[in-house]
């Protein structure tokens, strides 16, 4: 058994009855799959051996994609797909991040409001192609993974794109690639980036619930170069099908504490955070998805 389900194992009991009356569905949801993951609640598989003929049984998985013991096999699957599909060339790695004031009303809206950020950065990549200022092609093409955490598992909403650096001409007939070392410029992307979300929470009736002076800065967009793309495509697998931290960065799980490691951005000095069992039960469960909702577009 893992790191994380043993945690949940020993203190999800504790933890419901503690914060169970007001926890959302998915949250209870995803409780309960870790706990019955790999036990008879699944059921049993047989496998027989090809070079002795000996029946091995084993226990079913949950399948649930926020079970740390599941999806191993889907994410080296999807990897394998996205790197055999690369366009040869050039990548860029497009970051869009939404101001710290906005994550509490994201949090609240998160079907809804993971949706305008998709909607939102996609639409202004493509209108800055379209205009044809800063590359010569009109459709370019990229994927985008959610990610909702930072490194201490604090929530962080925000999307990473593997963008090739080019894009195809008008009529379909022709690349057009751009420079290794530039795709879009960061400050119009983020602006227009802005102006586009700020657009889709005023339609769906949220604007409201937002301080105004948010409008005007914290809309970050990184653009870094990433060379052929297979090294963000590893980086991005292990995120596809699971939650927030790999069984790695859990160093120990004493005395109701959980320590973690992390390191800081620009850094390669490993850090350490403790936490409070039901503090690292709290971050982790926050990242859990709503229902039906695609991660990767």
């Amino acid at each position: 058994m893992n790191k994380i389900s043993k945690i949940f194992q020993e203190f999800a009991p504790e933890y419901l009855d503690r914060f169970g009356a007001s926890m959302p569905k998915t949250h209870r949801k995803t409780i309960g799959a870790i706990l019955s993951c790999r036990t008879q609640a699944h059921g049993l598989l047989y496998y027989e051996c090809e070079g002795c003929g000996k029946i091995h049984a084993f226990y079913r998985s949950c399948g649930n994609r926020h079970c740390p013991a599941c999806q191993n096999h889907k994410a080296r699957q999807w990897m394998a797909r996205q790197i055999k599909r690369q366009l040869p060339g050039h990548h860029f790695m497009v970051t869009f991040t939404v101001p710290e004031e906005l994550r509490n009303v994201i949090r609240s809206n998160q079907k809804a409001c993971y949706g305008m950020m998709f909607a939102a950065s996609s639409q202004a990549m493509s209108e800055l192609v379209d205009r044809g200022r800063w590359m010569t092609g009109k459709t370019p093409g990229f994927f985008g993974v959610l990610h909702t955490w930072g490194r201490q598992l604090q929530y962080h909403p925000h999307i990473h794109y593997l963008v090739p650096g080019g894009a195809v001409s008008g009529d379909g007939k022709a690349w057009h690639p751009t420079s290794e070392g530039f795709l879009l410029p960061y400050k119009v992307l983020s602006a227009l980036f802005r102006k586009k979300f700020k657009a889709l929470m005023e339609k769906a009736g949220l604007l409201h619930k937002v301080c105004p002076d948010i409008w005007f800065n914290g809309f970050n967009v990184d653009v870094e170069p990433a060379g052929g793309g297979q090294e963000c495509i590893k980086y991005l697998t292990p995120y596809i099908f699971k939650v927030a931290i790999s069984q790695s960065r859990i160093e120990k799980v004493e005395w109701r504490e959980v320590t973690i490691t992390y390191k800081k951005k620009g850094s390669r000095r490993p850090r350490r955070l403790t936490l409070e069992v039901m503090e690292f039960m709290r971050r982790y469960l926050q990242h859990v998805l709503p229902t039906g909702f695609m991660k990767v577009r």
